[in-house]
């Protein structure tokens, strides 16, 4: 394995760096303040090419390979995490899903506003009663008279309320054998009736992600927006999960460098006792570990995503990098509040949003208790 970033990928990082310095830094501490998704900021990232990063030309991509799109991810998350997510999930959890297992006419309609970020797109799997329990699936769909009958909610959607939001992907109970759940992937064109978007949440963090709760009450849509095939659809996300949990990694990666970075930059402004406060072997050490925790975190994800385009089986590596870098994400958020003392749990200074906005990456697509359960199967232990 070459573990040194191509040329390309070299001018792409370069290039991202900055764009986040202009467009994104000064603006992150007053987004954060609004609670709402800055569709400028959006719109910018999308001109830059972002939303299609590993799509085809065809479909208004650039063909760019899985780890580039993480290391868009890991740049921006540097900065904002909100707006990492909102790219991490526009890409891995709207778009690539169609892309993957649509036909080629659902390709042709959904896909390029999507690359092209002129359009969002929603996935909804989790439900107010089945977080890590996806397979709890209690949204039904039933066919009747060529169309799919849709009643049910889904909880914790990202992209899903935004102006430009397109639809949104669910997955249903469609059927049932030998008290086995068929569960399809359906999609739901936003402005669909019965198709409701609930207000967005009071969250601990990722406070300018766009995030909702979805109802839907007999909401009708084409049997031909079918998603893959039929009973396939929890199967088909579960791939899906794979993916998003390098890219998640690779925010966690973001977030934990800004705290490095925040911190090493503070430790040698701030003075103490008539030196700066980094020259004090404690403070080395800490931010020594905080640096290696990241590194470490980075190769675990760098590595995943090259199995990946090795078409080489990567589900526990990927489960591993996203397991160890949401963790080490909270530790080193939580060293670098400590680095900065008092000033750390202001809302001026970065590393309070990044604390907040940490936690949550040992939940979101897949818990760490999951992770651990999924690392041990692969490992071939028994199921409990």
């Amino acid at each position: 394995m070459d573990l040194d970033l191509s040329q390309e990928q070299r001018d792409f990082v370069r290039v991202m760096r900055g764009f986040v310095d202009d467009a994104i830094r000064p603006n992150a501490e007053r987004w954060d303040e609004e609670h709402a998704l800055p569709m400028d900021a959006v719109k910018q990232m999308a001109e830059l090419g972002l939303f299609g990063l590993p799509f085809p030309e065809e479909y208004g991509g650039s063909g760019a390979d899985f780890l580039t799109l993480c290391l868009a991810i890991e740049e921006i998350a540097k900065v904002d995490s909100s707006l990492a997510i909102t790219l991490e999930a526009a890409v891995g959890l709207g778009a690539m899903p169609v892309y993957r297992f649509g036909t080629d006419e659902q390709r042709a309609k959904w896909l390029p506003p999507l690359a092209t970020g002129d359009a969002l797109a929603g996935f909804g799997l989790t439900e107010p009663g089945g977080g890590s329990d996806a397979g709890a699936t209690r949204t039904t769909a039933r066919l009747e008279d060529g169309e799919w009958l849709v009643n049910g909610s889904k909880s914790f959607i990202t992209n899903s309320g935004t102006d430009i939001t397109s639809f949104v992907t669910v997955t249903a109970l469609t059927g049932s054998e030998d008290d086995r759940k068929e569960i399809s992937a359906i999609i739901v064109p936003t402005g669909t009736e019965g198709f409701d978007v609930g207000k967005g949440y009071r969250k601990m963090g990722w406070w300018h992600s766009d995030t909702h709760e979805l109802s839907f009450n007999d909401c009708r849509v084409p049997q031909g927006n079918l998603l893959g095939e039929r009973g396939q659809g929890f199967k088909n996300f579960l791939k899906i999960l794979d993916d998003g949990r390098i890219a998640i990694a690779a925010l966690a990666v973001g977030l934990a460098q800004g705290c490095v970075d925040e911190s090493i930059r503070y430790a040698q402004e701030r003075s103490a006792f008539g030196r700066a406060i980094g020259s004090f072997q404690g403070l080395q050490f800490k931010i020594a570990d905080m640096a290696m925790k990241t590194e470490l975190a980075r190769q675990a994800y760098y590595r995943a995503a090259w199995l990946k385009e090795k078409n080489r089986p990567y589900k526990k590596e990927a489960a591993m990098a996203k397991l160890y870098a949401s963790e080490i994400a909270v530790d080193v958020a939580r060293d670098a509040v400590q680095v900065h003392g008092g000033y750390g749990y202001i809302e001026e200074f970065p590393v309070c949003r990044h604390f907040r906005d940490s936690k949550i990456l040992e939940i979101g697509e897949g818990t760490s208790e999951v992770m651990r359960i999924l690392i041990a199967r692969e490992l071939g232990l028994p199921e409990a």
